[in-house]
């Protein structure tokens, strides 16, 4: 078998090890935009711009017509505890 196919297996063993509650896998509760970008005084374009998305987008996701997820919900806990560290790493040169 080649690694494409190996990897798949592997891929839906741990899908499924997560489905039935096993293995390592960590789920993190998104925090909620709004309150996010109030406690940061931020304007939702300000915010939308600072996570690297639409202002409409954002605004749906405050709205709740859309979910947060993935990295993107990993980015709002970090402006959540640290609003300008966001900002700092965008503002730097590579």
């Amino acid at each position: 078998m080649n690694t494409f196919g190996e990897d798949l297996i592997q891929s839906l063993n741990e899908a499924l090890a997560h489905a039935k509650g096993e293995g390592p896998a960590i789920v993190h509760e998104a925090a909620a935009p709004r309150e996010v970008r109030k406690r940061a005084r931020l304007t939702q374009a300000q915010m939308a711009a600072l996570m690297g998305m639409s202002l409409s987008g954002y605004r749906k996701w405050e709205q709740g017509t859309r979910r947060v997820s993935g990295p993107a919900a990993t980015l709002l806990r970090i402006i959540e505890h640290e609003p300008n560290a966001v900002g700092r790493a965008l503002l730097s040169s590579p």
